[in-house]
Formats: C-alpha cells, structure tokens, sequence
C-alpha cells in the first residue's frame, strides 16, 4: 500500500495517490495533472480510477484531462449529474485496487453528491478515509454552496445524519485524509493539519460531538460568511466540462511584444495582470495594471476579484509565465492571452511610462495621523479582522468587496489613504484596484496591522466604522 497527499498550498486543497500492486487512484485531482501522471510513471503504476468526492467549488478539477490521459473512468457518489460520462457509483459500492479495496460512503451535507472514499487494506480492515469537504480537520464542509434548493438547514441536517451514521461509526484508528487545510474558504475555521483520525476528530472536532439535530445545524450554519463569488462558476464548470488545460497554455505563454501588449491594452475591457511579489509591484508597474502576487492566495483572489469573460494579459517575473497561467486556470481562467515579453523590466527600457505605489512606515503613518485633516485611514482585512482590532476611525472596505463600484461611493478626492490589511499583501492588491478607478492619493502601509498594532502613537480600538 502507497499513499501520497499532494498539497497544494495557496489553494489549501490535497489530492490524493492511492497505489497498490501497480494499480493506482487520484483522489480530486488539480486541473494540472502532471504530478500524477509522473508519480504514476515513477512508480511503474497504471492509475485506474479516479474519484470525486463532489463537484469542487473552490478549484477546476482534472478530472477531464486525466481521463482522456490515462483511460480511467471518473466515479462520482449518489445523486450526481453531469454533462460527461461518469462511473455513477452506488453507497456501499467495492472498486478493487491491486490488493486494496475502496467503498463508496455517500454523505451528503456539503452537497447533495458528497461522497467520501474508505480504503480497506489487504486484509479489508478499515484503513482511511478520504472525506473530502465533508469532515476536515477541525471543522465540516459549509452547507450553503450549491445543491439546487436545498436550504443550508436542509443540507446542515443531511450533515448531520452523514457524520452520525457513516463517519462517527468508524473505527478510531482511521486516517481521515481531507479535500482542504487552514486558509480553505470550503469551511469556517479549519485545522493546521492536513490529516488526523476518526478518534482525534470525535476528541476535538465540534461537529462530533454528542449533540442534538437542532444544535448541530445551528453550529454548522452560525457565521457563515459569504463564499468567494467565484465559487459557482468552479462548481458549474466541474459539472458540465472544460477546454484542456493544454489549449489555455498554448494561448497563455505567447509573448508579447512591448507594441502587441499596448494594442491588448488598449481594448476596453482588458485586465492587465501583475503576477510578480507585492513589493516588487509597489516600485513600478504597468499603468492600469492589477497587482495578484504569486506569493500569496493567488488563485484564490484571482477568482474573487477578477472577470471570467474578459481577456487577460499577464506581467510576471522571468521564469514565472507558465505558472502563472496554470494557477488561473486552476480556477477556471480561460482567456489568458499572453505575456509581456521580458517583463517590466523590457517596458522601462523602451521608455514606457510606469506607475508606483508610495509605501510608508508604521511610524509616519503615526506621525502623519495628528496632524494631516484629510488622512482617511483604509482597512481592507475581513470584517471580523476589523472588528477585533483596527486603527480608531479607519473604515473598513474588505478587499473581496473592492470590486463594487459602490464600495468606493464616499471616498473623496481630497483624501490621502493610507491602505492597510494585515500583513501587506492584499493592501497593495487593494491599491492596484484603486489606482485602477482613479484613485491615486494613497498609500500602502508596510507590514500593516501586524506593525500598526504595536506601534506608539496610534489608537487602536475593537468597535465597528463606516466611511462617512
């Protein structure tokens, strides 16, 4: 028996290789498949089967594209439907894998098809469970996302029936191997961990613990926030099917020349996007361009705050192109157009104009604050960020919501912003959007709240504030 968790981190999500006897499973595959085909390829395996747990909200499968790749049929839970040809297993239904033997455990509650995936060793003893989004570590999958009309009540009951009579019941030594680790927007507060046991699980885990219908559906539904608006269109596109992942890069990694990268600039609705570190993009960029740093959740604010039916041309660091692509199109970009050839560093050279983004210290931000009338301190971390702690009389415009024109409604022009989060990615994200609409008397405060918290002469306050 093998087993390999590959994680991928700005997703927070795992898949899985399942081996034995030279047979081989992928669990949720990434969009890009290449992993598992080498792993296959290294092992001197033939991957069999491949399985979905439900239909992903939060990233593209590769489902697809490992199919038409290795032969194998994509298996999918009860009650699921799709616009390609599946295995459509049954509950309790066996797939054998060399000496190993995988069952089907329908358990719906995050969806409708959520199915999790119990491996049986050689001597069919329970071994793990690959449970997908519906128990992970320390935490359950939300109900809220996408099952027809079902209320999140519904689903949270059909939860509920799910963890008690198919999860609870295993044994306490079983591995439970999760879709998604802390930072995943699939769930409330997952653990660090990315793998535990049913015994860890019924310890620790709230959602297993001895409770009546009514109090599990009211701790599964309490704070939920509003999932990433591109989660419908990920679960639609694992549903229905996609182009290969092999046309979007074909597209993708044409370089631009420095007079072709003007001529995409100049259609309206283009995006010009700036993949390369934050700090890096606050010294000098493209005008007009958006700053999403590899370095962080890329592909996750990528799909939060970006149009799937716009053209995209891509700035990056040297070398960082492909990757680039691949991680957009893990969430369903399909019209990356290109590159900038030689990256920001060819545009100066041919004597193009840039734009920058001031960055100031925790401590002018301090001295500044007393005496500058118009200084409109700009807080774009989650509200519950806020409300634990932020600059008193700061606003608070959460970056996932800088995308609504009236987001920016009482913003004036003679304000000076001082644009925060928490440690200076998403503001410097935040002020590439600004400067997008126009807005450029602002500044980005290095480090931000982790270094404004602490220092001297700034008021800190736990209350709530709107722009005025």
């Amino acid at each position: 028996m093998f087993i390999k968790q590959l994680y991928t981190g700005c997703l927070s999500e795992a898949a899985y290789y399942i081996e034995s006897n030279g047979e081989a499973a992928i669990i949720d595959p990434l969009r890009d498949i290449d992993a598992y085909l080498e792993l296959a390829t290294e092992r001197k395996a033939s991957i069999k089967y491949i399985f979905e747990t439900h239909f992903h909200a939060d990233f593209v499968s590769g489902h697809l594209d490992l199919q038409k790749a290795t032969g194998a049929p994509i298996v999918y839970g009860p009650a699921t439907e799709t616009n390609f040809p599946i295995h459509l297993a049954k509950d309790g239904e066996l797939f054998r894998l060399g000496a190993l033997t995988i069952e089907v455990l329908h358990t719906p509650g995050h969806t409708v098809e959520s199915t999790c995936y119990l491996l049986r060793d050689e001597h069919d003893m329970p071994h793990a469970l690959f449970t997908g989004d519906t128990l992970f570590v320390g935490d359950v999958g939300r109900p809220d996302l996408s099952s027809g009309n079902l209320t999140k009540e519904e689903l949270a009951s059909m939860l509920y029936d799910s963890l008690q009579q198919k999860v609870a019941t295993l044994p306490d030594s079983v591995i439970v191997y999760p879709a998604h680790g802390a930072g995943s927007s699939c769930g409330k507060n997952l653990g660090p961990e990315t793998y535990s046991t049913i015994g860890e699980q019924k310890q620790t885990n709230y959602a297993l613990q001895p409770q009546t219908r009514e109090d599990f559906i009211k701790a599964v539904t309490d704070g939920l926030g509003l999932p990433p608006q591109y989660f419908p269109i990920n679960a639609r596109i694992n549903k229905e099917g996609y182009d290969s992942l092999e046309g979007i890069l074909n597209k993708g990694l044409t370089p631009l020349s420095i007079a072709a990268f003007k001529e995409w600039m100049q259609q309206e609705e283009v995006i010009v996007l700036d993949t390369r570190k934050a700090a890096e993009f606050t010294q000098g960029f493209v005008p007009g361009s958006i700053s999403i740093g590899l370095e962080g959740r890329f592909a996750e604010w990528a799909g939060s705050l970006l149009p799937f039916d716009k053209p995209i041309v891509l700035v990056t660091e040297a070398g960082q192109e492909q990757e680039s692509v691949v991680r957009l199109a893990r969430v369903g970009f399909s019209q990356m157009e290109g590159y900038l050839e030689g990256g920001l560093e060819a545009w100066k050279a041919a004597g193009e104009a840039i734009d920058l983004i001031i960055d100031v210290e925790a401590d002018e931000l301090a001295m500044d604050l007393p005496f500058d009338k118009n200084l409109v301190v700009v807080d774009v971390r989650r509200e519950t960020e806020f409300a634990d702690g932020h600059v008193a009389g700061a606003v608070n415009i959460p970056l996932n919501e800088m995308t609504d024109p009236g987001s920016m409604a009482n913003i004036q022009e003679n304000q000076n912003l001082y644009v925060h989060c928490a440690g200076g990615y998403r503001s410097v994200i935040a002020a590439s959007l600004l400067k997008r609409q126009g807005i450029h008397n602002l500044r980005n405060v290095v480090g931000g709240w982790g270094v404004i918290k602490d220092q001297k002469g700034i008021d800190v306050v736990k209350e709530n504030s709107v722009l005025n």
